[in-house]
């Protein structure tokens, strides 16, 4: 064969193997199925509209069909980012899509505009499914301006309002391009996901006194005549300014030749209801109400849209006119009398909970009835809790109930540690698990060793370590052969090795800690004995009850800004205890007396010392997330979270300091070296001490080492499903994506 025939053969081959394999990915994608959609008469697309209290979905038999919507709420960051960094990959998006869809959800709700991946990699996971993962684009108000202003039609507030709807239109249907800024999305968006969004969710909860004010200044506002979207003739002034603004958006989609159903962000402190048991004016100032804006020629529709959690505002477990209904365990289950109530002024109106639930976190900041408190959860409690909060809203008629939180974030903060996180930008490189707001997730974002360490009373895991992340402490304590020490972003893990098996029903082992200069003798549990310097904070593990982390009187955080040289709420016999340490407790409600406030109300705290002792392996009887330690033998595990320790910032070994609070309400810091243990032993039966001074009455702390460790700036996790995913997932199974006729 000539090399001329020859070459015409391998291009006649070539030819025909393109042609083949491009018939067959031709046919593999013809069989593919595809999203069936309505076309109305004037050739817009729709796959979901709202029909009068019923949220609808155009379905693969080509006719509409009621919905229940359930989903999760999706942040765009990850631990040591803030929001604006957007570090997310389209890895990350494509497992977390697999993991939601597995968790029987439908949608994704996101705040903001994500970067390009997020669009393009949801598009990619739904090529080819017959039930796609859909998303509801949420479109960020300009909230800080808003409440600095106290004003909506202030001076560019709704011209920045009206850019970001823009840049969110065009972003979801792959149409722009925009240029990098500092905390804030960009990129060239060139995925049309328009097909696979269910909504638009425009705003941000809504500062009352903004409201208020806005409606004041402005009572004189004409009434908005839009396009798709009108006021009506009662709507207030604040009203008016939303009914703009979802028309503005509505005018945007309609020339990508779509239409979609409008929600704007609404939570209870601006709903529709009257709440008389509530204590703060605020709380139940005004009403930004839905049924005063109407949708115009927008098949699309409109539904109404609240952030319900069970323990905010005060009124859940405060105002009598929510204890109408009890659950099984005979208890008043107020959210769903809230629900209840709510619904009722829609009749015909879709409401959509967009978002509910508790965090699985040490910290608590607000009580709810039925335990159904912001923290103070396992991760099984959190997701009983959640489940049940999901049937109460199915149960009582509401469209859709999207759960927050779909990770951890370690971002966040809370009102009761944002003062004693310091400094505060440092934040998302440490995890506070006192902070309940880091812990909402279903996909837990754990610390570095959490994957590594198994609290369960066993240190063989510790052999794995690297040697350099361990410190070993071998000194002369009678009952105590070695202190092994290490860290992560979240704990202080300590294991002990003794000459005995423990039992604390005849033995108590505690552990003080020494940070600063100043603190308390523990003379009352080390009695006869003497430091060289006082501790900050003593942790004792004995018997269940005993078995927590209590702070010196001094030092005491709690004690300082709440009592007489803070804000004075705290009882004046506390600060008089000769005790040397105190409980380690949060604040979970402030005093309020009138005519400041409605009605008045004590100052609460709850005690987050408590050390539970379990363990964190999984399918134990006594697993439990939130376990502190537990004993095996002759040896003795624990992990203390750094804030119980004094720390403001362990990743630049930031402590609280003593000195007095500036301006009577902030905390300062200063670097330590890292943080000296003194262990001890006390038999019960007979009061003897085994301590680090041997015979002698007192002891020179320097004579001991210090554990210290290098500062980090960048942090180390592991994503883990919870346990309260698995309850979710049993909840959303049970619960129809579809109403049968």
């Amino acid at each position: 064969m000539s090399r001329q025939r020859r070459r015409r053969w391998l291009l006649t081959v070539l030819t025909g193997a393109v042609v083949v394999t491009g018939g067959i990915f031709a046919g593999w994608h013809y069989m593919q199925p595809k999203l069936v959609t309505y076309t109305a008469e004037n050739g817009t697309e729709m796959k979901f509209k709202t029909d009068g209290d019923r949220f609808m979905e155009y379905g693969p038999d080509g006719t509409w069909r009621e919905m229940f919507v359930k989903g999760v709420n999706l942040g765009a960051t990850s631990p040591g980012h803030y929001p604006g960094e957007f570090p997310l990959t389209k890895e990350d998006y494509l497992r977390w899509f697999q993991q939601i869809e597995d968790l029987g959800a439908n949608v994704i709700r996101v705040y903001t505009v994500h970067e390009p991946i997020f669009y393009s990699a949801l598009v990619e996971y739904n090529r080819g499914r017959e039930q796609p993962l859909y998303f509801i684009q949420g479109i960020w108000s300009p909230e800080e301006e808003l409440i600095e202003k106290q004003d909506a039609y202030a001076a560019h507030i709704e011209q920045t309002f009206k850019q970001e709807i823009e840049k969110a239109v065009s972003a979801v249907y792959g149409d722009a391009d925009i240029p990098a800024k500092q905390g804030e999305s960009s990129g060239k968006y060139k995925t049309n996901a328009g097909k696979y969004l269910m909504a638009w969710h425009v705003g941000t909860e809504w500062d009352p006194a903004m409201v208020d004010n806005t409606n004041a200044k402005h009572a004189d506002v004409p009434q908005y005549k839009g396009v798709h979207f009108s006021a009506s003739p009662e709507a207030s002034p604040f009203e008016n300014w939303l009914a703009e603004l979802l028309d503005h958006t509505a005018v945007l989609e309609k020339k990508y030749g779509w239409e979609h159903p409008m929600t704007f962000t609404n939570w209870v402190t601006t709903d529709v209801l009257d709440h008389p048991g509530e204590p703060l004016y605020e709380e139940d100032l005004v009403s930004v109400d839905a049924r005063h804006i109407q949708p115009e020629a927008w098949q699309g529709g409109y539904f109404a849209a609240y952030h319900v959690y069970p323990y905010y505002p005060d009124l859940f477990h405060i105002d009598k006119t929510l204890q109408t209904i009890k659950d099984e365990n005979g208890e008043y289950n107020t959210y769903k009398s809230y629900l209840r109530k709510l619904k009722a002024e829609f009749s015909d109106m879709p409401v959509m909970i967009t978002e509910y639930g508790v965090p699985s976190s040490l910290g608590i900041s607000h009580l709810g009835m039925g335990g159904r408190n912001q923290g103070g959860h396992n991760e099984v409690e959190q997701g009983d809790i959640d489940a049940s909060l999901t049937q109460d809203i199915y149960d009582e008629g509401y469209s859709g109930a999207i759960v927050f939180m779909w990770q951890d974030e370690w971002f966040k903060k809370t009102w009761n540690t944002m003062p004693l996180e310091i400094p505060a930008d440092r934040r998302a490189y440490w995890l506070n698990v006192l902070t309940n707001e880091k812990m909402f997730g279903l996909l837990a974002m754990d610390p570095g060793k959490q994957e590594q360490l198994t609290i369960d009373g066993s240190l063989d895991d510790w052999d794995d370590l690297k040697d350099e992340e361990v410190t070993t402490w071998q000194g002369q304590v009678d009952g105590i052969q070695e202190m092994k020490m290490t860290h992560d972003e979240a704990y202080l893990y300590i294991g002990l090795t003794l000459d005995q098996p423990f039992d604390p029903e005849k033995t108590v082992l505690r552990i003080g800690t020494d940070t600063l200069a100043g603190g308390s003798q523990p003379d009352k549990i080390l009695p006869g004995r003497t430091l060289s310097d006082g501790l900050e904070t003593v942790i004792t593990l004995g018997q269940d009850e005993e078995s927590q982390v209590e702070i010196a009187k001094d030092y005491d955080f709690n004690q300082r800004l709440y009592g007489k040289e803070g804000y004075d709420m705290l009882p004046d016999q506390q600060s008089d205890s000769a005790d040397p340490f105190h409980p380690w407790n949060l604040a979970v409600s402030l005093r309020m007396t009138p005519p400041d406030t409605r009605s008045a109300q004590p100052f609460m705290n709850e005690k987050v010392g408590t050390l539970k002792r379990g363990t964190t392996a999984p399918g134990q009887p006594d697993t439990d997330s939130l376990t502190a330690w537990q004993y095996n033998g002759n040896q003795v595990e624990m992990r203390i979270p750094w804030m119980l320790l004094g720390f403001g910032d362990p990743s630049s070994l930031q402590a609280i300091d003593y000195g007095p609070l500036k301006n009577g309400r902030e905390f300062s810091t200063v670097a330590v070296e890292g943080v000296t243990l003194i262990p001890w032993l006390t038999d019960r039966a007979t009061k003897k001490v085994s301590w680090p001074g041997g015979e002698q009455t007192t002891l020179n702390l320097n004579t001991l080492p210090v554990y210290s460790w290098q500062p980090w700036e960048q942090v180390q996790y592991s994503e883990r499903l919870k346990l309260s995913y698995e309850k979710m997932k049993k909840s959303y199974e049970k619960i129809p994506s579809f109403q049968i006729e």
